[in-house]
């Protein structure tokens, strides 16, 4: 089963960066290579949302508009892990964000506060 852990969330200033992370374990001898790994959030009173998401293999990585140009999502591959780089952060970025491998394996969300 895989089982994936998101960290790296926290309160930050306005305009200010924060890096999230996820980490595979449990790939019973496979790679997180071989899923494509979403990012999502979910801010209160809101549905949860599609940040953007990197595609197995070759690797391809695709943001939604809110986030386009402030956010990139890249792979460590000999880590079995997954960033978030999140730059310019707004108010609004305030949720609590996810990772996905595949379509079945969420990870349990981590806080990130933007806020003066």
């Amino acid at each position: 089963q895989v089982q994936l852990v998101e960290s790296g969330g926290g309160l930050v200033q306005p305009g200010g960066s924060l890096r999230l992370s996820c980490a595979a374990s449990g790939l019973s001898g496979y790679t997180l290579d071989i899923y494509a790994v979403g990012w999502f959030r979910q801010a209160p009173g809101k549905e949860r949302e599609g940040v953007g998401c990197i595609m197995g293999g070759g690797g391809r990585v695709y943001y939604t508009d809110p986030v386009k140009g402030r956010f990139t999502i890249a792979r460590d591959s000999t880590k079995n892990t997954v960033y978030l780089q999140m730059n310019s952060l707004k108010p609004e970025d305030t949720a609590v964000y996810y990772c996905r491998a595949g379509f079945s394996f969420w990870g349990q969300g981590t806080q990130v506060t933007v806020s003066s």
